[in-house]
């Protein structure tokens, strides 16, 4: 077995990773995706990282740096998901060990993120095998 965690850049490379992320975010389709990862990239410093198993992609995180009064200068994972059939082999773990270890060698001070309500079996892996502090709520309204 060969991991290879790659930068995805181009359209063709976002287009392969949508079968994955789309087991993450089913409510998009390929074109939305597509023109919500293009604009991200371009004015949110959104970068998209896969992790090639011989070749193929089986899991993805997006991630962009950004810094707040209340967090300082961190990362704020978008999107993580492994597909389906390659849950619990430890690569999510991978992934985001990748996305720690860029952000201190990118000078970023802490990582977050936010999961669904409903996902029980993240929430446990963030916490109980990545450590992460559960530390506030995430609020959303919709204006359209």
């Amino acid at each position: 077995m060969n991991l290879v965690m790659k930068e995805l850049k181009s359209k063709n490379e976002f287009i392969e990773a949508f079968p994955i992320m789309k087991q993450l975010r089913p409510h998009l389709d390929e074109n939305t995706y597509l023109e919500l990862v293009l604009d991200a990239q371009e004015n949110d410093h959104y970068k998209m990282f896969a992790l090639l198993e011989d070749n193929k992609i089986i899991a993805v995180t997006g991630f962009k740096p950004m810094i707040t009064l209340y967090y300082g200068r961190f990362i704020w994972v978008c999107d993580l998901v492994t597909d389906t059939n390659k849950r619990s082999n430890g690569y999510g773990e991978n992934l985001l060990d990748f996305v720690h270890q860029w952000g201190v060698q990118n000078n970023y001070e802490s990582i977050a993120l936010s999961s669904g309500l409903q996902r029980t079996d993240a929430h446990r892996f963030y916490e109980m095998k990545m450590n992460y502090n559960k530390v506030s709520y995430v609020f959303k309204k919709d204006l359209l």
